[in-house]
C-alpha cells in the first residue's frame, strides 16, 4: 500500500473516532431529558454548546493562523486528547445540564483543532483525487457523528458509560494521528502569524463564493443532523411504532451515517465532472427533501425511512467539495487558515438553524419543520453557480474539462 492510501484510510479513521465527540451527549437526550427534565429548547443547546465552543475555537484558531503556524498533526493529536478528557468528564462529574453545557462548550472549543487541520493534513498528500480524498474525510466524520445514535442502542443504557466510550474513541485517533500519520510531500512551509490572511481569503471571490455555497448547506445540514432524531421518534411513534424510541435511533443512524457514501461517490464524481456541478446538483435535491419529507410524517414508517436514507446521502454529500474547492482557490501558505475561516462562519449559522427547529415546530408542526431549512440549499445553490460562471473556476477540480466541453 502507498504512503498516500495508507494516510487516506488511517486518517479517515481518526476522524472518525474523533468526530463521535460531537453527536455524544446529544445521543443521550432522551435519558437526559428523563434525569434531568429538559425542555427542547435544553435539548437543542446539547448540541448547541458543542458548535459554540467549535465557533469560538475555530475563530482563535483561524485569526493565529493555528493550522498554518503549528504542525497539523500536532495540533490534531493534542486535541482530540483534550475533547476526550472534557467529554469524559461529563460522564464522571455532571450532575445537571449546566455543567454538562460548560464541557460541551469545551469539548467544541477542542474539535477546531480536529476537523480543519484533518483536512489540511489530507490536502497535503493529494492534488489529483483530492475531492474524493476529502470527501472520504468527511464521510468519515459523518459516521463517526451518527455513530453514538447506534451506540445508544447496542451497548450499555447507561448514557454516562456512552460518554466514556467517545472519549477513549477519540484517545485512540490522537495516538493513530500520532504514530502513523505523516505529513504529506505537498505540505507548505510553516507560515508566520499574519493577522490579515483572513481578510485576503474574504477578499478572494473565488472563495468568498465558495463559502456562500457552504453556508447554504451549514443551514440545512446540522439542524436536520440534530433533530432528525426526534422528528422520526415523534413520526414512529405516532404512526404506532411498538419501539419509537429504539427504532428512532436505528434509524438516525443509517440516515445520518449513509451519509458517509454520499461524501466518497460525490467527491470522485467532482474529480470528473466539476465540484460545482455536484454541488449544485446536491444543494438542489437535499432542499426539495426538507419541503417533501413533511408528507410521509405519521405514514409509513418504512417509506419515510427510504426518503430519509435519500436525503441523508445528498444533504452531506457536498460538504468536502466546498472545502475541497478553498485547497484550490485559498492562499496555499496559509491553506490552513482559510479552512478554518471556512468552518468557523458555516458552523457559526448552524447555531441560528438549530435553535430554530423547536420555533418552527411551535409555529407549523413536526410535520414540516424542516421546510424552512429550503432556503438555505436554493442560496448555496445560486453562490455555486455563479462560481462556475468565474475564471477562477478552472482552478478547481474538473472545472476545467467543463470549461472546454461548454466552449
Amino acid at each position: 500500500m502507498t504512503a498516500r492510501n495508507r494516510t487516506l484510510y488511517l486518517l479517515s479513521f481518526a476522524e472518525l473516532l474523533a468526530m463521535g465527540l460531537w453527536f455524544s451527549a446529544s445521543a443521550v437526550s432522551p435519558a437526559l431529558s428523563l434525569e434531568w427534565d429538559l425542555s427542547d429548547s435544553g435539548k437543542a443547546w446539547l448540541t448547541m454548546s458543542v458548535q459554540i465552543g467549535f465557533v469560538v475555537g475555530t475563530f482563535f484558531s483561524a485569526f493565529f493562523n493555528l493550522s498554518d503556524v503549528l504542525n497539523a498533526r500536532h495540533l490534531f493529536v493534542v486535541s482530540a486528547l483534550l475533547g476526550a478528557l472534557f467529554n469524559g468528564a461529563i460522564g464522571l462529574f455532571a450532575q445537571g445540564v449546566d455543567s454538562v453545557l460548560t464541557l460541551r462548550f469545551c469539548t467544541g472549543v477542542c474539535l477546531a483543532g480536529v476537523y480543519p487541520p484533518g483536512m489540511k493534513i489530507m490536502a497535503t498528500w493529494f492534488r489529483e483525487g483530492r475531492g474524493m480524498a476529502i470527501g472520504m474525510l468527511v464521510g468519515a466524520l459523518t459516521l463517526g457523528s451518527a455513530s453514538p445514535h447506534l451506540l445508544k442502542v447496542a451497548g450499555s443504557p447507561d448514557w454516562r458509560e456512552l460518554m466514556y466510550t467517545a472519549s477513549l474513541a477519540s484517545v485512540l485517533a490522537a495516538v493513530i494521528c500520532l504514530a502513523f500519520v505523516k505529513d504529506g510531500p505537498y505540505q507548505a512551509s510553516a507560515a508566520r502569524f499574519d493577522w490579515r490572511a483572513v481578510g485576503r481569503a474574504v477578499a478572494d471571490r473565488g472563495v468568498r463564493l465558495a463559502n456562500f455555497g457552504y453556508l447554504g448547506h451549514q443551514w440545512e445540514l446540522y439542524a436536520v443532523w440534530t433533530w432528525v432524531p426526534v422528528f422520526l421518534f415523534y413520526s414512529f411513534r405516532d404512526s404506532g411504532v411498538a419501539d419509537a424510541a429504539g427504532g428512532s435511533a436505528l434509524a438516525a443512524f443509517a440516515v445520518i451515517g449513509v451519509g458517509g457514501i454520499g461524501c466518497v461517490a460525490a467527491g470522485i464524481l467532482a474529480d470528473r465532472y466539476g465540484r460545482t456541478t455536484i454541488t449544485i446538483i446536491s444543494l438542489v435535491v437535499s432542499g426539495a427533501c426538507c419541503l417533501l419529507v413533511g408528507f410521509l410524517y405519521g405514514g409509513s414508517p418504512l417509506l419515510l425511512l427510504a426518503f430519509c436514507l435519500l436525503w441523508g446521502f445528498v444533504i452531506v454529500a457536498d460538504s468536502a467539495q466546498f472545502s475541497a474547492s478553498i485547497t484550490e482557490l485559498a492562499e496555499p501558505a496559509y491553506l490552513g487558515t482559510a479552512l478554518t475561516m471556512q468552518t468557523c462562519v458555516g458552523f457559526l449559522l448552524t447555531m441560528g438553524s438549530i435553535r430554530l427547529i423547536p420555533v418552527f415546530a411551535d409555529w407549523i408542526g413536526w410535520p414540516w419543520v424542516f421546510a424552512p431549512l429550503a432556503v438555505g440549499p436554493v442560496l448555496g445553490a445560486l453562490s455555486m453557480y455563479r462560481l462556475r460562471q468565474l475564471p477562477e473556476a478552472a482552478r478547481i477540480g474538473g472545472e476545467r474539462r467543463n470549461q472546454e466541453i461548454v466552449a
